[in-house]
């Protein structure tokens, strides 16, 4: 019995060790940007799990995952609270639900990476080597790739966002985050090994990976077409708690024109995600005066709207003034054109809520509002502002590099990506988005525009470096000339698909020479 105690209190201690060290990877994102801090965690837990039976390498890989995303998502909870009308341990709750969800991913990576190596350790040194620098880079990747889609997604926190502003940024041009992601993860393999006093690997293959950081940007054809865009980006900082009231409607469409009208010297001005909280049909008056205005100027509009088709709303991006050249005559208003953007990749809860005829009557966080959104096409035209060619994006989807990927365009101008973070409050949430765009960046060589409510309004250069930005929780005007470019980066070409092929074959094999070994030793 006294061993029994033993035993739990060491199991207790163990997996409270792994939540910690999970927990401080958020110190490798944004807004603290620490990146060293990720190999470094992942390089112990699996330095530590090594002689972990896969069962125990389960358990202590969740308590890893368990902390890495109950602190490196707490941001979510702001919205429920706040806006859900649930109690704070309510909110607290569903929070920790989440994570614990997200923290399955590392737990099965850290049961297969002992599972498929068990039945055939006999080399015990080599065999290490292979599963700490190959399987495990491997599991950790496929399964991040997979919470990027099950369940319709949440591909946040990927180790290899850490690297946004790190010295291995420029690995994305071509091989994007989640390649990245497979290197973070082969580093902490290193670590791991380091501290069982093996050194060849590191010596072996750290130049190798920073000769690829240093070569990755000359595979890219990217280059400044000498041409800019006059851009003017207003960061209207309406209240979250105000901004869906009815009374609320006419003073914010107002106090964006406002802001707007000593801007009209820009070619193209950007209004965040529902700028204007309404359906089109009810603001045609509103939006045929802008549309004057714009036209008045020889500028362009894109903003934030609701709009209806029969009984399907979409939350859009339309473009209001001219959207043709400069010299060609500019348009009335028109609804429903084909110069918008419906959203495809709809955020659950926020905007559908799945079984809702169950869910709907529980809580008023089921009943936010705007939450019954229907989904636009996954690839739709580019938007036209004064001739420029606009690929956008709505809040979620910057964070799925293949959506923006399959949308940009060979002669696309620039990334557009609108948000309304007000929902996360002062937290680290909106942060964390702001990294993500920066890497849409990096990957596909184009610069990225983010117009956000209340922040952070940024223009990023097509290297993932922020030129210029308006600071949070201010009423302001973002002006800037944008450098634009040419060419395609290697990742825009071949996207996710090489690393993805990389890895399923070296599980493949892992597999197979599982299979193999456990049925030759059971005919022995």
């Amino acid at each position: 019995m006294l061993a029994n105690l033993f035993s739990s209190r060491k199991i207790i201690t163990r997996c409270a060790a792994a939540f910690i060290t999970g927990a401080s990877c958020v110190l490798a994102f944004s807004p603290y940007d620490i990146w060293i801090v990720l190999p470094i965690a992942m390089g112990f837990t699996l330095w530590q799990s090594r002689v972990l039976t896969p069962k125990q390498s389960f358990n202590y890989w969740l308590s890893f995952g368990f902390g890495y995303f109950a602190i490196g998502i707490s941001w979510v909870h702001v919205s429920m609270a706040n806006y859900g009308g649930l109690p704070l341990a309510v909110s607290m709750l569903l929070m920790a639900m989440l994570a614990l969800y997200l923290a399955l991913f590392p737990a099965f990576t850290g049961y297969l990476n002992q599972k498929l190596t068990q039945p055939f350790i006999q080399n015990k040194s080599a065999s290490e080597i292979f599963r700490t620098l190959l399987l495990f880079p491997a599991l950790w990747v496929t399964l991040e790739w997979s919470r990027g889609w099950m369940l319709t997604g949440f591909p946040w926190l990927w180790a290899g966002y850490s690297q946004t502003e790190g010295p291995l940024a420029s690995l994305a041009s071509s091989i994007g985050a989640l390649g990245i992601s497979y290197v973070i993860a082969m580093i902490a393999g290193l670590i791991a090994l380091l501290l069982q006093k093996r050194w060849l690997p590191t010596i072996v293959i750290l130049p190798v990976i920073l000769l690829a950081a240093w070569v990755s940007p000359k595979f890219s054809t990217i280059e400044p077409t000498g041409e800019s865009m006059k851009l003017a980006m207003v960061q209207g900082n309406i209240p979250q708690s105000t901004k869906w009231q009815p009374e609320a409607l006419w003073p914010t469409m107002i106090k964006y024109m406002d802001l707007t009208r000593d801007n009209f010297d820009a070619e193209v001005i950007i209004w965040p995600e529902a700028a204007i909280p309404a359906p089109e049909a009810l603001v045609v008056d509103f939006l045929e005066t802008s549309n004057k205005a714009a036209n008045l100027n020889n500028s362009a509009i894109v903003t934030g709207i609701i709009s209806q088709k029969q009984s399907h709303f979409y939350n859009t991006l339309i473009t209001l003034g001219n959207s043709n050249q400069a010299e060609q005559p500019a348009g009335d208003y028109v609804p429903h054109s084909n110069n918008e953007y419906k959203k495809h990749h709809l955020l659950p809860i926020g905007e559908f809520v799945p079984f809702q005829s169950l869910l709907r009557p529980l809580a008023p966080l089921f009943n936010l509002p705007m939450s019954s959104f229907s989904r636009g096409d996954y690839i739709q035209p580019d938007l036209r502002a004064l001739g420029y060619k606009i690929t956008p994006a709505i809040c979620f989807e910057i964070a799925f590099p293949e959506q923006v990927r399959a949308n940009l365009k060979q002669n696309s101008d620039v990334i557009l990506t609108v948000s309304n973070d007000a929902w996360f409050g002062t937290s680290i949430g909106p942060l964390q988005h702001m990294q993500i765009a920066q890497m849409r960046a990096i990957e596909l060589g184009r610069p990225v525009l983010r117009s956000t409510n209340n922040g952070v309004t940024a223009l990023v250069d097509a290297n993932g470096i922020i030129i210029k930005q308006i600071p949070q929780f201010e009423t302001a005007v973002l002006r800037a000339k944008v450098p634009l470019v040419k060419g395609k980066t290697l990742f825009y070409q071949l996207g996710q698909w090489p690393i993805l092929f990389l890895c399923f074959s070296i599980i493949l094999f892992f597999v197979g020479k599982a299979v193999f070994s456990t049925r030759k030793a059971n005919n022995i």
